[in-house]
Formats: C-alpha cells, sequence, structure tokens
C-alpha cells in the first residue's frame, strides 16, 4: 500500500536524541518524543552550529507524515517547500521516500527545479541511486509539478542555434542517458521542427517513456 500524507504539517520541540549519522533525531514535543527523519540540507538551513543538532536545542521542523500498513514515518524539513518538494517527488513513479531524500540532500527545491526546467539529466544522475533511466523519467514527471525556479534556467542550445545543432544535442543527451540508436532515430523523426534543446529532449523523453 502506497503511504499518504497526515495531517501533521510541522512539529516545534526540544531535540531529545541525534542519531550518530546525523540523519534521525527525536523531537520531544509536550512530553512526546517525535522520531524525525532529515536531511542533511535541511539541517544547514536551520541556523545549528557547524557540527549540527545537539540535545537541547529548541526545532521547529515542517513535517511530512507517510502513514503505511507496517509504519508510520515523519520526514522534517527547514521549509515548508523543501516538505513540498519531497511529496512531489515521492509521487513520481518509481521513487521512493529514500530516492526522495538522496535527491533533497544533494539540491535545494530551487536547484532541483532549475535542472528540470533545463533537462540537465546529468544533474540528476549525479543524486546516488539515480540511473539513466530514473533521471530521464524524473525530467517528464516533474516537469508541471515543482513550478517555475527563481533562477532562470540554462537552457543548453538558445542563442539561435540552428535546428540541426539543437537535434544533435538531443541526440547526445539521449545516447548518455542510455537509448539505443534505433529509438534515438525514431524518437528524433518524429520531433517537432522547431523548438530549444530543453523542450525537444522533454518532448523525447515524453514519448520514450511510452513506447
Amino acid at each position: 500500500m502506497t503511504g499518504t500524507a497526515s495531517m501533521i504539517a510541522s512539529l516545534s520541540g526540544v531535540v531529545a536524541e541525534v542519531a550518530d549519522d546525523g540523519g534521525e533525531l527525536v523531537l520531544e514535543v509536550g512530553g512526546v518524543g517525535y522520531r524525525v527523519l532529515v536531511t542533511p540540507l535541511a539541517l544547514r538551513e536551520l541556523d545549528l552550529p557547524p557540527a549540527g543538532p545537539s540535545p537541547g536545542d529548541e526545532l521547529r521542523l515542517h513535517i511530512h507524515h507517510v502513514v503505511r500498513e507496517d509504519a508510520q514515518v515523519l520526514y522534517g524539513f527547514a521549509t515548508s517547500d523543501q516538505r513540498r518538494v519531497f511529496g512531489e517527488l515521492i509521487g513520481a513513479h518509481g521513487v521512493g521516500p529514500a530516492l526522495a531524500l538522496a535527491i533533497l540532500s544533494v539540491h535545494t527545491p530551487d536547484e532541483l527545479r532549475v535542472v528540470v526546467a533545463s533537462g540537465d539529466a546529468a544533474s540528476l544522475r549525479g543524486v546516488p541511486g539515480v540511473g539513466a533511466k530514473t533521471a530521464a523519467r524524473l525530467l517528464v514527471d516533474l516537469a508541471t509539478r515543482l513550478g517555475e525556479p527563481t533562477t532562470p534556467p540554462r537552457v543548453v542550445g538558445d542563442g539561435g542555434a540552428r535546428s540541426a545543432d539543437v537535434r544533435s544535442e538531443v541526440r547526445d543527451a539521449l545516447e548518455e542517458l542510455g537509448y539505443r540508436q534505433e529509438e534515438i532515430r525514431t524518437v528524433l523523426s518524429d520531433l517537432p521542427e522547431e523548438g530549444d534543446t530543453s523542450d525537444l529532449l522533454r518532448t523525447a523523453l515524453q514519448r520514450l517513456a511510452v513506447a
């Protein structure tokens, strides 16, 4: 059964315990200790000492509470935007909480928006556990779900590049993602004549995903 988010949105309390790797802590709220999984990114943005949280620190965490048949898990974030993007990630095909946390340990929410908007599969593959096919699928799944980045994306092939140059860049990107030459030739033949590299790459990935 797929987890669903509960109504717990945030917790404010005192740190009672911290795991050795810093990825889990117990936050005591009103005499109840809540075990919360956190990312290094969240901890960096909580204005904590360089060593991270310690017992006795007061924290407020934005919470994504997943209820499953076999467990209830709290995921803590420094901002509501981190929590929202985490929810979008675990809603994508093939992405569980562990992989979503790994992605948010490497990319801030806005960095991830830029990655998706620019079709930067290589940056996604830099996340442990994200292979070529997963990166390609995420570019498609997240294209309309994360919102616009506050930093304009780098558009490969922008600035008046010729159509042939753009298609060559799309071909190179698909080869790097591991697609076969036959698949690439077929999808390239169906692409629109006009468009920048990021748009055409996203269209190609969408068509390959359903092929």
